[in-house]
């Protein structure tokens, strides 16, 4: 099969599935997806996991044995390789078949799948890297603290015959009964820390979380910086009417959020934090989380 351009010396890819994303949504569309590899004439190899975190450190392991790893799965398998990625020093490129629940990083993609790699390149996207004691994550799409990471936690509760869209607004219902409001100390880059009380903290690469939401939605993965979406302590009254805002992505200008940029965030608490990074809980309980973005630190058919 002839490649062009940055393909020309691909090795086969490893393509990284998860049977289990998408609430069985991977496991039943597997078999079509396949064959349609085949067809096309697409040369790789299969790795499938069984457990939490496998997909990360497969990526990890084989980062530099593969021109690219295809994250077959939701937000969290591509949150699990680009983590094994960046770990290995993101070597390999990132490919994406999404087939997940909200599928948000594959929202930046001008086609998530990659059956025609003949008509594909490579681009370089920015990373986020959340630091808190010794310990990193890295996040592909966004993070958040407050009500969206509580409604992260709160999407494995939801029944699972909700699926799409549907799994997430159960979750933000269910979001909608107990919600915290942290106050926290901020930093932006170089700027002076100032002190609020927030509902919800975001930084995003990409433009979505939740599958839906357009939190950013002027942020871009290429950019080197972060998007912040900074809501106020905000009651569920307030919440139910920015929901719809922020659906349409026509929240700028409410005066109960502010939209910023930055290369590094600062964030302090003197009460425990609970963490979320692409749809998955990064931290249950940090107090001092330091987000900086990579500029240009992957590479990722696009």
């Amino acid at each position: 099969m002839a490649l062009r351009g940055d393909l020309q010396n691909l090795k086969p890819c490893l393509i990284v599935r998860n049977p289990a994303a998408g609430r069985g949504r991977a496991l039943r569309q597997w078999d079509g997806i396949e064959r349609k590899l085949r067809d096309t004439g697409i040369d790789f190899e299969e790795a499938v996991t069984s457990r939490p975190c496998e997909a990360g450190e497969i990526a990890q392991r084989e980062s530099g044995n593969y021109e690219c790893i295809v994250a077959a799965g939701g937000d969290g398998t591509v949150h699990e390789v680009v983590n094994g990625l960046m770990r290995a020093g993101g070597r390999a490129a990132l490919g994406v078949i999404p087939l997940g629940s909200g599928d948000d990083f594959a929202k930046l993609l001008s086609n998530g799948f990659i059956f025609d790699f003949s008509n594909k390149k490579t681009k370089t996207f920015d990373v986020g890297r959340i630091s808190t004691g010794s310990e990193v994550r890295y996040f592909a799409n966004g993070m958040d603290i407050g009500f969206g990471a509580h409604g992260a936690r709160n999407v494995k509760r939801v029944p699972r015959f909700l699926t799409g869209f549907g799994a997430y607004l159960g979750a933000l219902l269910l979001t909608m009964v107990r919600y915290p409001l942290l106050r926290v100390r901020l930093q932006l880059d170089d700027a002076p820390p100032f002190e609020f009380t927030t509902a919800m903290t975001a930084a995003m690469n990409g433009t979505t979380f939740g599958g839906s939401f357009r939190v950013c939605p002027e942020a871009r993965p290429d950019d080197g910086l972060l998007d912040l979406l900074l809501v106020d302590a905000v009651g569920r009254l307030q919440i139910l009417q920015l929901v719809p805002k922020i659906l349409r992505g026509a929240h700028a200008g409410d005066p109960h959020l502010r939209l910023v940029r930055a290369k590094r965030v600062t964030i302090e608490s003197d009460e425990p934090l609970l963490v979320e990074a692409d749809g998955e809980i990064a931290f249950q309980d940090a107090r001092e989380l330091r987000i900086e973005v990579l500029p240009a630190a992957l590479r990722v058919f696009a």
